[in-house]
């Protein structure tokens, strides 16, 4: 039994229940020239989210968490062959955090120098596919 008036605590209010859908404006990053030039959303947004994702190493920063970035340090000194089967697998780990994307696939790797490899792939997102491009220095 509840004393008077308490009843209410028990009413839970539905919309406060209701998970709230974040939207995908942010600002836009100028990597060349090293400002931020305005905002974006949709396709664009997530493009540069999974850069940025492809560009920050995993655990390294304590702002992101555990789960953010990627985890390339592992392939340093691996042989080539070793590097694509394992790169394509650090590749779809990392970009698959991101909730808006659904799968990452159709990889082509490409030897540039002796340490680096050129990664190739098409990332399937809930506003359509973006193909990305991503080089890996395989030497530290």
């Amino acid at each position: 039994m509840l004393p008077e008036g308490e009843e209410s605590l028990l009413l839970v209010d539905e919309t406060e229940t209701e998970e709230e859908q974040m939207t995908g404006r942010t600002y836009r990053l100028d990597e060349k020239n090293e400002i931020i030039a305005g905002e974006i959303d949709g396709r664009e947004a997530i493009k540069q989210s999974l850069l940025l994702i492809l560009q920050t190493e995993r655990e390294e920063f304590e702002i992101y968490s555990g789960d953010y970035g990627i985890e390339l340090m592992d392939l340093i000194g691996q042989t080539p062959p070793l590097v694509y089967v394992n790169l394509e697998q650090v590749i779809k780990e990392a970009l698959m955090q991101d909730d808006r994307v659904e799968d990452v696939g159709d990889f082509s790797f490409e030897r540039l120098e002796k340490h680096a490899v050129s990664v190739k792939f098409t990332v399937t997102t809930i506003e359509g596919d973006i193909d990305m491009e991503t080089e890996v220095n395989i030497n530290g």
